[in-house]
């Protein structure tokens, strides 16, 4: 029974490594995704400055797909986010002698813990700082400036 006890024990460390290596990993998408829409976004704006037209449709463009681009960090957030209770319960386990949990439940847990994810949390997560800087910014700087733009176009064109 000790050895079963042991082992029991191992899995579970090894299945908590391995989770805070799969979180990391998502982080790491985080930030692939920022850097890719910084990029895209920034790239449009400035073809649409070089192409020197009045309309700046550009711009309004560059806005959406910075709005795209938070959709799918929070997307990938929320997978991550999905991931945070099978590790909570694997902290309470070691925490409590008492509390008695299977190890090897990551896709089972997983499953659960997404499936809860509905369109409010999902919209949360969306505003979470850290994943709305930098799109949410970026989307509504630019949809300001499209604003502007054709207002200034209106009044002196």
């Amino acid at each position: 029974m000790m050895n079963d006890d042991k082992l029991r024990l191992d899995l579970i460390e090894k299945e908590y490594f391995h989770l805070q290596t799969e979180i990391e990993k998502f982080d790491d998408k985080s930030l692939t995704i920022k850097t890719w829409s910084v990029s895209l976004v920034t790239a449009i704006v400035g073809s649409d400055i070089l192409a020197e037209n009045t309309n700046h449709y550009l711009i309004l463009f560059a806005s959406f797909a910075s709005i795209m681009f938070w959709i799918i960090e929070a997307s990938w957030k929320a997978f991550q986010s999905a991931y945070y209770c099978r590790i909570k319960v694997i902290e309470k386990f070691m925490r409590e002698k008492d509390f008695k949990i299977e190890p090897l439940q990551i896709a089972t847990s997983w499953s659960k813990s997404h499936k809860k994810i509905n369109f409010k949390k999902f919209m949360s997560i969306m505003f979470w700082r850290q994943v709305m800087i930098p799109h949410g910014m970026m989307s509504i700087i630019l949809l300001i400036l499209y604003l502007i733009i054709s207002i200034i176009n209106i009044m002196y064109f």
